[in-house]
């Protein structure tokens, strides 16, 4: 049989799901309603049980017994005996002995209990449909410079133009290239601010570099756009696009089994086949032992099996794992599952990448020291006039951070730029030789700094920062620091997951050791070791989770993935922006937002909290209800109670979708990525500041 593909689509196969659970919970309203017509009709009218009666409890048997039969059916052929094959056995043994209405009542509220309980999980599964539903379902696309046409998502191709209106979503993942406005990405990155977007200076460039573009160009689908007009370059397709890559992943957490749920998985395998051998003894004890006739002791057995049917048991991971990583994805974490869900709340030990996860991963003018007298006047505007002619990622922030602060007359232009290969560079400036370089560059020259240049330069390079000496004709003029900063929250968040008790905080970068060193002292790690190439990355989580296991590695998923594929759990900062990092990570951390950790640490923890709870209650109603079964407790008294504890279980594993960030988090400082204002003087960059979750 041939089957389309939009049929297999997991939007059509959760239509079908949804229909499903619609249909069972009519049948179960259907089989309540002949239940209590066969009731009326035997006990209030006085008809005999073999009349209308029974129809009756058959009818209920169809309509109570249908989806249940169907399951168990589908569970047995797979090799597994699962909570709806004993509640089938237990309907016909009752039927057996003629006890219909006990056996109706049996399928009747064990269905209504099961159309229930997916009415409640369907709560923390809209949860994650409602991603599926953020992107419109059409875009206005501008081809060959016509006017714009509105045109399916799904049409859209790489390197179309749409135009986003004011106050609309976002139709697919791409670059600005006109227009400014405030786009609110809280659905796929759960920033709680809006971001501002402006076009990137050179489309060419961004397309093949569009993976690296700052966040301020880049926009994703879903997205809501602010009160201005956007142009977009479209770099996915609509299937390709981060919102689809989240949805999927998210759709399919539930294949990775927690821990917890591996073990009741093993547990289930032999727990049923134990339940059946002991309802059979119970049979042989009831009809030997106490003497009981054969219709009074398998009445009891039926019910001692009903009793022990696992049915919380079964559902209280489950619904745990869906709250915890639907809440998860609410606040821009993805959560690859049950697995990373649970262990991260038992990590003893955290790694931290320097680069772009500590620090900012772009370098920031942090230090300007001027000679004193009229020469240090010229350090800026020159040094500004050199570095305009080179593409060297250290000139390019000298020019973003210092270029405001040369006015119009001072501004100075340079010429015959030329690099000394490991040493500086070269330029000219109104017939004089400049040269910005580092120690070396002077020292083969046999030049003295002057002590005051010598006094900045070795405090600043203890501090781990990268320096320029700038020299104009045969005079200093001073010296420039250059760092790759640390996040203003870096500090406070490893002070907060030192908290949640994780022990040991590492750092490891392939900076130089001075570098690593400084920046280790300003966040507060517990060890900071640089100097690393990426298999050495590797083998220092190894050793680490020698002795502090489970180990987690955050970084940013891509030149880190071999340590965070080594690591117990991986963590990937600002995913959202990186498909490598979506696909080699356990959790994604959608925002380029350190502070979100603690909160998924905490998720985690208070998820195995509920899951801990809900087996526990679980195993608790069990042995009661067992034990109640021999003191004379009846079998529909038995399934209420089993229904009802299987609800409860639900409703405590939906706690988890109210789940906030804790007090500890209030505060939190997150550095203002923009470029720091830096004072002459030599004054450090200010930092803006945000709520971080």
């Amino acid at each position: 049989m041939t089957t389309s593909t939009a049929t297999n689509s997991p939007s059509a196969m959760e239509e079908h799901a949804h229909g499903s659970a619609r249909w069972e919970l009519w049948f179960a309203v259907v089989a309540g309603i002949t239940y209590a017509a066969g009731m009326i009709a035997e006990y209030a009218v006085g008809l005999p049980l073999m009349g209308p009666p029974l129809v009756l409890f058959i009818a209920t048997y169809f309509f109570g017994g249908f989806f249940t039969v169907r399951t168990a059916v589908t569970s047995t052929l797979r090799g597994k005996f699962e909570v709806d094959f004993l509640m089938i056995v237990a309907a016909i043994g009752a039927a057996l002995i003629g006890k219909w209405a006990e056996g109706a009542v049996l399928l009747f509220l064990f269905s209504l209990g099961h159309a229930l309980e997916e009415y409640a999980m369907s709560r923390a599964s809209k949860s994650i449909e409602a991603l599926a539903e953020l992107a419109p379902r059409t875009a206005l696309v501008r081809r060959r410079d016509d006017d714009p046409v509105e045109v399916p998502v799904e049409q859209i191709v790489v390197g179309d133009v749409v135009v986003v209106r004011p106050n609309s979503r976002i139709p697919s993942d791409g670059f600005v290239i006109t227009g400014i406005s405030a786009v609110d990405q809280s659905a796929v990155t759960g920033e709680s601010m809006p971001v501002e977007k402006e076009p990137v200076a050179d489309r060419e460039r961004a397309i093949r570099t569009v993976d690296t573009l700052p966040a301020a160009n880049r926009v994703f689908a879903g997205t809501v756009n602010g009160s201005g007009v956007l142009e977009v370059v479209v770099s996915a397709t609509a299937a390709d696009s981060t919102l689809s890559k989240v949805v999927e992943l998210v759709r399919t957490a539930d294949q990775s089994a927690s821990p917890t749920q591996q073990f009741i998985n093993r547990f289930q395998r032999w727990y049923v086949p134990a339940v059946i051998l002991a309802v059979a003894a119970t049979l042989l004890i009831a009809m030997s032992i106490l003497s009981q006739p054969f219709t009074d002791a398998f009445y009891l057995a039926m019910t001692v099996l009903v009793a022990a049917s696992p049915c919380a048991l079964a559902i209280a991971t489950p619904a745990a794992v869906l709250a915890g990583v639907a809440r998860a994805a609410r606040a821009g974490v993805l959560v690859k599952g049950g697995a990373p869900l649970e262990t991260l709340g038992r990590v003893r030990a955290m790694a931290f990448d320097k680069t772009g996860t500590l620090t900012w991963g772009n370098p920031q003018v942090t230090s300007v020291t001027p000679v004193d007298g009229v020469d240090g006047s010229l350090l800026v505007p020159t040094l500004v006039a050199v570095e305009s002619l080179s593409d060297h990622p250290l000139a390019a922030a000298i020019v973003r951070d210092l270029a405001g602060q040369v006015s119009a007359a001072e501004r100075v232009e340079a010429s015959d730029l030329n690099a000394v290969v490991g040493r500086g560079v070269r330029a000219a400036v109104k017939g004089e030789v400049v040269e910005v370089g580092n120690l070396r560059m002077f020292d083969e020259q046999g030049l003295t700094l002057p002590s005051s240049v010598e006094d900045a330069y070795t405090e600043a390079r203890d501090s781990g920062q990268t320096l320029m000496i700038v020299r104009r004709g045969d005079r200093f003029l001073g010296v420039v620091g250059v760092m790759d900063t640390s996040r203003a929250e870096s500090a406070q968040v490893l002070r907060v997951l030192r908290s949640t008790n994780v022990g040991q905080l590492v750092m490891i970068s392939g900076d130089n050791q001075r570098v690593a060193d400084a920046v280790g002292r300003e966040v507060g790690v517990d060890t900071a070791i640089g100097e690393l190439l990426p298999e050495d990355k590797v083998a220092h989580i190894t050793r680490l989770a020698e002795t502090h296991r489970p180990v987690a590695m955050v970084g940013d998923g891509v030149n880190d993935a071999p340590a965070m594929a080594r690591a117990d759990i991986g963590i990937a900062m600002g995913a959202a922006g990186s498909t490598v990092a979506l696909e080699t990570c356990d959790i994604a951390l959608m925002s380029d937002d350190l502070g979100r950790v603690p909160f998924a640490v905490r998720l985690s923890r208070a998820t195995s909290r509920i899951i801990r709870q809900n087996l526990i209650a679980s195993l608790a109603i069990v042995v009661l209800l067992v034990i109640a079964t021999f003191i004379g407790l009846n079998i529909g008294a038995v399934v209420l109670i089993h229904e009802g504890s299987t609800l409860i279980v639900v409703a405590n594993a939906l706690r988890l979708l109210g789940f906030e960030h804790g007090k500890e988090h209030a505060g939190i400082d997150h550095e203002d990525r923009t470029a720091p204002r830096v004072d002459p003087r030599g004054t450090s960059p200010r930092h803006g500041r945000c709520r971080v979750e």
